[in-house]
């Protein structure tokens, strides 16, 4: 949990880019970081979210390895090209977004090589926010292998006819039945991507599947407030939102601290 580690413990981790297999066998590049020791530790897989493959994912990346997961984020938008993020995500939404089986496809070769680590303990979440909060719920349906999923504000899980598009085809939420695992949701009552109502619908389809699942839902919140370099941050929300976080992936994977 947050800010609980002794002040006594050892300390460390290795954190750098590698080359991972992707969708289809593409070589793409992937943030890794990783406590240093023996372990065994599990595995968290982070879906970046439309602004790109960003700082704040690196940075997110690093915090679930300092609370004791292998945590791998793969660039999902590789095949876009190099740039800073911006531009790339910019050439992504100009491309109609990164097409959902591509990152379904990322996230099974993430599976894979977490699940294939010598100090892996054999679990492994997902878990991603705005449009990767989407991704981290189509790859707990549609993902075989994952144990836990974290959607946080995922827009468009819920989506009419008129919202799906070559690259997305299908709404999420359409999946629900094959959802393989517990689900975590946060998201923020001001948010309008999704709605509350979005939500409402959301949580109805989970239960009339009878699936695992809690949602979190916060007042005086929007989307994104978990964004500490934006306007839309709201830290005691987004603190008390990783408490859950850190305790059901500490539930449902196991290890942790």
């Amino acid at each position: 949990m947050w800010n609980s580690h002794r002040t006594d413990a050892y300390e460390g981790m290795l954190a750098e880019t590698i080359t991972m297999s992707g969708y289809k066998g593409d070589r793409i590049h992937a943030y890794f970081a990783r406590p240093l020791g023996e372990g065994p530790y599990p595995g968290v897989i982070l879906i970046p979210h439309v602004p790109g493959w960003d700082e704040f994912y690196r940075e997110t990346t690093r915090r679930f390895a300092h609370h004791g997961y292998m945590a791998l984020c793969p660039d999902i938008f590789c095949r876009f090209g190099h740039g800073t993020p911006d531009e790339i995500a910019a050439k992504a939404r100009a491309a109609g977004g990164v097409p959902d089986n591509s990152v379904m496809g990322d996230c099974e070769g993430a599976l894979k090589l977490l699940k294939s680590l010598p100090n892996s303990n054999g679990r492994v979440g997902v878990i991603g926010t705005c449009s990767g909060g989407r991704h981290a719920f189509l790859a707990a349906c549609r993902v075989s292998g994952i144990d836990a999923a974290v959607d946080c504000w995922g827009g468009l899980v819920v989506a009419s006819e008129d919202k799906l598009t070559p690259a997305r085809p299908v709404a999420p939420i359409d999946y629900t039945e094959q959802l393989g695992c517990p689900l975590l949701g946060i998201f923020g009552n001001e948010d309008q991507s999704p709605s509350p109502e979005e939500v409402d619908i959301h949580e109805e389809a989970l239960k009339k599947f009878g699936k695992d699942y809690e949602f979190h839902r916060y007042d005086g919140a929007g989307h994104g407030f978990w964004y500490y370099h934006t306007e839309r941050y709201r830290p005691k929300q987004a603190m008390d939102a990783w408490e859950k976080v850190f305790a059901f992936f500490g539930k449902h994977l196991g290890g942790g601290a």
